[in-house]
């Protein structure tokens, strides 16, 4: 198979970068929500909420620089997830310029902070700040004692839920943190999010499509938890693609930690100008994947259907067209999403995956021009003339667009209230089939006539 992201370029890693890693529970998340001023990250006191890298972006004296959350960081784990969550650290650690080694002032020091400790010393290329966590006042210093005996220069007391501390960290970060580059002029980013129920794939497609094992992936439901989002570069066009924790259904949402994960899904599509829907091809469409296009729609987004795992289904004569019957019938509220089989595993048919989102992304933003927009508009109502309701004959006049992503369209009529549903879809069936607009959704808005006696 051709490697077609080898003339590809990652664009996460072009601020220089500081990395929080620690044991689990110290606080990282709460301390990169500190320092990226806003609520990106997962706080709650389960250990392991945090899983993968999560990115953000942090200001400090005019200099700006990428902040990477870790999961919580144990060397001498061998086995299962948290052997996976620690290769993942592993990664940040390496990318970093600058690392932040938090500790739990409260709870002292402890033989996993050692082992951290030992391990930083052993492969950390940059310089490392040993900062102690929950120093809420001058009185709780007295704590830091206890961390000396893992080999720090200097100790900077913070408490990341209170922020104090946190600028004396920062200003001694600042004095390490390489200079940033001018930035080129970068082309527009098309944001993409990959949605799906738990476990279908969704960070296996990323990192296919990535190259590079750049997001954690494994056969437990729920693994991604966070929207993680990555920039990467391929040709002429930028992508962000924001890989979302599984959305599930309410009843399988008792821990707040998975209802938060849900709200963060839900943003994820909200920041998208293109989603990809992956549904799992060998169980096929589920009442969930219909609730999660529903959310795409809902938000006017651009979708693409994937059904990934392609290469664990039994292939027979029409076994694709089968299966987009199938997706049309269960999925209707999205007709207009294009289907793709792709397997994220073996990487059959994903390098179509960026042609499609170029296709969407181009729809979802397209002007049409009031001429040609008229032109096929009277050709619709000619074709098919609308029906008459309430003994009143409805009569459609002319088209404007309003705006885009999605594409919406005023129509002026003298009975807007009473176009039936039935004849809207049929217009805008007619609108997909002659303007191209087969992978965005569409709004019509219908309006009165103004009455030119009117002041």
């Amino acid at each position: 198979m051709k490697k077609w992201h080898e003339n590809s370029v990652f664009l996460t890693s072009r601020l220089p970068t500081v990395a929080i890693v620690g044991r689990p529970n110290v606080g990282k998340s709460t301390l990169f929500n500190r320092l990226t001023g806003r609520r990106q990250a997962i706080v709650d006191d389960m250990p392991g909420v945090t899983r993968d890298r999560l990115y953000g972006r942090a200001d400090w004296r005019g200099k700006s620089f990428a902040v990477i959350d870790t999961g919580g960081f144990d060397p001498g784990i061998k086995e299962g997830i948290w052997k996976e969550m620690q290769g993942q650290v592993k990664l940040a650690i390496e990318e970093a310029d600058v690392i932040i080694f938090l500790l739990d002032g409260a709870g002292g020091a402890t033989p996993t902070d050692e082992d951290v400790a030992s391990y930083l010393r052993k492969a950390a290329k940059a310089p490392v700040f040993y900062a102690v966590n929950k120093i809420d006042s001058a009185k709780r210093e007295g704590l830091l004692a206890d961390f000396w005996r893992l080999g720090a220069k200097e100790l900077y007391p913070v408490s990341a839920e209170h922020s104090r501390g946190v600028d004396d960290l920062l200003d001694a970060i600042y004095e390490h943190l390489p200079e940033t580059p001018e930035e080129e002029e970068q082309p527009d980013v098309i944001p993409v999010a990959v949605i799906g129920k738990p476990n279908v794939g969704k960070s296996t497609l990323i990192n296919r499509i990535l190259g590079e094992p750049r997001l954690l992936t494994h056969d437990v439901p729920g693994t991604t938890r966070d929207a993680v989002d990555t920039l990467f570069q391929h040709g002429d066009k930028t992508y962000r693609f924001i890989d979302t924790a599984g959305i599930r259904r309410k009843s399988k949402t008792s821990h707040r930690v998975e209802k938060f994960s849900i709200i963060k899904a839900l943003q994820a599509i909200d920041r998208s100008n293109v989603t990809l829907l992956l549904i799992d091809a060998v169980e096929g469409p589920t009442d969930q994947d219909a609730k999660v296009a529903g959310y795409a729609l809902e938000r006017g987004k651009a979708a693409i259907i994937l059904l990934n795992k392609w290469d664990l289904m039994e292939k027979e004569t029409g076994t694709f067209e089968k299966m987009v019957k199938v997706i049309r019938e269960n999925l209707p509220h999205i007709d207009y999403a294009p289907v793709l089989s792709v397997s994220a595993k073996t990487g059959q048919r994903v390098d179509r995956i960026l042609e499609a989102i170029n296709i969407a992304d181009e729809q979802h933003a397209r002007r049409v021009p009031t001429h040609a927009l008229n032109k096929v508009f009277e050709s619709a109502v000619t074709r098919h003339r609308p029906p008459v309701v309430k003994n009143h004959t409805i009569k459609l006049f002319y088209a404007s667009q309003l705006g885009v992503r999605p594409p919406r369209f005023a129509i002026v009529t003298n009975r807007p209230d009473d176009v039936p549903v039935s004849y809207q879809r049929y217009l805008i069936n007619q609108m997909r089939e002659s303007l191209g607009f087969d992978g965005t959704p569409i709004r019509l808005y219908f309006r009165p006539r103004k009455d030119r006696h009117a002041k």
